[in-house]
Formats: C-alpha cells, sequence, structure tokens
C-alpha cells in the first residue's frame, strides 16, 4: 500500500510543493483547505502530473468542523505517514491590533496545528512511525515590528513543535518543524520547490526537532 501525506493549508504556494515533492516520491497526497473552488483546480494540476491526489475543504479555526474533516481523512484514507499543517495568516499587523485580532491569528496559526496534533497522533499513526511536521518561521526568534501577531505565534507554534516531538516519541510518532528564514517566493532560494526539500529531508532523517530553511 502506497504512503500517504495530508497536506493542511494547501495553496499554490509552499503547500502544493511539499505535496509535489512528496508525491513524486511515491506518496498519494491529501490536500485540505478552506476553498472547494480552489481544491478544484489543485487536484487538476496533481493528476497532470500523475499524483493520486484527494481534497477536502475545512476552516481549521472552526474547531468542530475541522474535527469532522479530519474524521473523513481518516475514514477515507486510514492513518497517514505524514501530516503536514502549512497554515498561517503571515499578513502585516492590523491597525491598530486588538485582541480579537490577536486572538484570529492564534486561532489559524496555532490552535489549528494544536488540533491537527491532537487528532493525527493515534495509536496507527504510530504504528507506522508516522510524522507531523508545522511550517514554523523566522520572528519565532526574531521579531519585527508590524508582525506581532505572527511572532507571537510562529514562538508558540515552535514551543508547540519542542513538546510534542519529546510527548510523543515514546509512542512512535515523530514532530518537527521546519523555521522558514525568509518571504517564500522572493527569490530562487526561497522558491518553494526548493523549501519543500527541507521537509522531505526533515521527515527522512528525523535527527532533530527542527530545521532552519536560511
Amino acid at each position: 500500500m502506497a504512503q500517504s501525506i495530508v497536506v493542511i493549508g494547501a495553496g499554490p504556494g509552499l503547500g502544493n510543493a511539499v505535496a509535489r515533492k512528496f508525491g513524486r516520491e511515491a506518496y498519494e497526497v491529501a490536500l485540505v483547505s478552506r476553498s472547494q473552488e480552489k481544491l478544484n483546480g489543485y487536484k487538476k494540476e496533481f493528476e497532470e502530473l500523475g499524483i493520486p491526489v484527494s481534497t477536502y475543504a475545512a476552516d481549521v479555526t472552526d474547531v468542530p468542523s475541522f474535527d469532522k474533516v479530519i474524521d473523513q481523512i481518516q475514514s477515507d484514507l486510514g492513518d497517514p505517514d505524514v501530516v503536514v499543517y502549512n497554515v498561517g495568516i503571515t499578513s502585516v499587523d492590523e491597525k491598530p491590533l486588538t485582541a480579537e485580532d490577536v486572538a484570529r491569528h492564534f486561532a489559524a496559526d496555532v490552535i489549528g496545528a494544536y488540533e491537527t496534533i491532537q487528532k493525527f497522533a493515534t495509536d496507527g499513526l504510530g504504528a507506522k512511525n508516522g510524522s507531523i511536521i508545522l511550517t514554523g518561521g523566522m520572528l519565532a526568534e526574531s521579531p519585527y515590528p508590524g508582525y506581532v501577531a505572527l511572532g507571537m505565534d510562529k514562538a508558540a507554534l515552535r514551543n508547540l513543535a519542542l513538546e510534542k516531538h519529546q510527548e510523543l516519541a515514546d509512542k512512535g510518532i515523530y514532530v518537527g518543524t521546519v523555521m522558514v528564514c525568509g518571504t517564500i517566493g522572493s527569490n530562487d532560494h526561497f522558491d518553494p520547490d526548493n523549501i519543500a526539500e527541507s521537509f522531505w529531508k526533515l521527515n527522512q532523517d528525523r535527527d532533530t526537532f527542527e530545521v532552519k530553511y536560511e
């Protein structure tokens, strides 16, 4: 049976690039995004590449609804081998940045990641020595004015990855993060397909909880 990857936060940038990398390595792909219309386009693109793909529309900030989508994925595909959480609100802070704004960012950037781990970290994933990888960012260590919400969230996400890396190891589950230390797509080095190689390598090596793509 083919190995499989679930990418939560599919899109034309890093999410789909990671999915393509694993798909080209003979993984079956499941893409999760908010827009079914966009997912329909992604499905066509992957099928043209010869990569088996299924799609699921979900809003990670609606936890009960998100849980139902994860249940459906597990029902359809069984326990995956790899789960990637690539959701993040990366835009500049609202002006003024309100507490409600901070909570909305946190729900997408961190709570969704936490729920992903809680739901996918099953005994079945452990039996497959499966992995869960989170997309991190340099603001976790180097906060910058205008990105207060994202900086707090990436720091929390990094903390979550490290804690779950330790907690779930005995269960056979690897948890890690790729810290992207630059703007995705800003130049050739930060081309999404190049960054995706770091996700593949981290999943293969599993010798640290974090890789920094600089």
